[in-house]
């Protein structure tokens, strides 16, 4: 019979109805068979040693941040993000900067409330990670739901020129799968975190924070009046 660690559900022992359990069941069969599979394309192969290679050793230390930013690590992003805002003092950027520093939080807090509640354990248990590693729950993959997130944005309602469409979809196509291929994510909890990603999006989409009340935000969050905030002078 498989363990508890083996079904990815929480580390306590609680009662999970029959039709969750087989669906877990097959989750962990179906995640397995895809890696196996992947790890026999180059292309795929070659993504998870990439991936793998910036977690070898503490030596590695710059590039596990730049590995952290492009695997859309949310504290990584969040930290980064903030200090974008501080640098760069551009009234064409404060309504992208305020509506996606709200966008990350909020996927931060959506993704730890279902994680509390969920606690599905990871398919790799923890003292196996690195010592910088992951949470040690895996539902939902807030890697993917952030990068389907970000793209969402960068699409939708704040759009970048067509050009930059298929490395960011690759990108956020890219994220996705590492996280499986890494033994960090089952399937169904990338696919979820696209699912959940999106609804963000869509969220967001609802309460964009126009050019005057970003700028506004800002100027409040900072000592000087920034042009075309309400109050600047």
């Amino acid at each position: 019979m498989r363990s508890t660690l083996e079904l990815g559900v929480a580390e306590e022992k609680r009662k999970v109805p029959n039709m969750l359990r087989k669906v877990l069941q097959y989750d962990v069969q179906i995640t397995k068979k895809f890696v196996e599979l992947a790890l026999r394309t180059t292309a795929l192969k070659s993504l998870r040693t990439h991936a793998k290679l910036f977690e070898v050793n503490n030596i590695y230390g710059i590039l596990k941040q730049v590995h952290s930013w492009v695997s859309c690590h949310g504290i990584v992003w969040l930290a980064g993000w903030l200090s974008f805002i501080w640098l760069f003092n551009n009234k064409d950027l404060y309504q992208l900067q305020v509506n996606m520093l709200i966008a990350l939080i909020l996927d931060i807090i959506i993704i730890a409330v279902i994680k509390a509640f969920v606690r599905r354990r990871r398919p790799v248990p923890m003292n196996k990670l690195m010592e910088l590693g992951p949470d040690k729950f895996s539902f939902p993959s807030g890697h993917t739901s952030r990068a389907v997130l970000v793209a969402f944005i960068l699409i939708c309602l704040n759009p970048i020129s067509i050009i930059f469409y298929p490395p960011l979809l690759a990108w956020v196509t890219a994220v996705s799968i590492s996280r499986v291929l890494q033994e960090r994510h089952y399937l169904l909890d990338v696919f979820c975190g696209v699912g959940i990603g999106l609804l963000e999006g869509l969220l967001m989409s609802l309460i964009w924070f126009s050019q005057s009340a970003s700028a506004s935000i800002l100027s409040s969050l900072s000592d000087e009046k920034l042009d075309g905030g309400e109050y600047h002078v």
